[in-house]
């Protein structure tokens, strides 16, 4: 079994920053790339950021420029620094992650979200 945790959410005004963390604990022998996706109340969810575990980075094209993804391999953690916030960041923020299983095996996994309010 793999688990994803976030952690980091929270309600913070316009231009003001978060960093949301994701951390995985479990039967993992690696973990390949890793993504943040986000779901605001009657979207669809989508992807935010990614990372592969060779540091290559890509983002959607709203968070460009603000958004900030990086991972600890040693750690099995990835990380979201998010500045410049704006209302329409305002979501449920989820960590997904392809995992490599010591049993052997590959699973995607999912945390449970974060949830995050950009609001005056």
């Amino acid at each position: 079994q793999v688990q994803l945790v976030e952690s980091g959410g929270g309600l913070v005004q316009p231009g003001e920053s978060l960093r949301l963390s994701c951390a995985a604990s479990g039967s993992i022998f690696s973990i390949n790339t890793m993504r943040w996706y986000r779901q605001a109340p009657g979207n669809e969810r989508e992807l935010v950021a990614s990372i592969t575990s060779g540091g290559i980075t890509n983002y959607a094209d709203s968070v460009k420029g603000r958004f900030t993804v990086s991972r600890d391999n040693a750690k099995d953690t990835m990380h979201l620094q998010m500045n410049n916030l704006k209302p329409e960041d305002t979501a449920v923020y989820y960590c997904n992650a392809a995992v490599i299983t010591t049993a052997p095996g590959s699973l995607d996994a999912w945390g449970q979200g974060t949830l995050v309010t950009v609001s005056s």
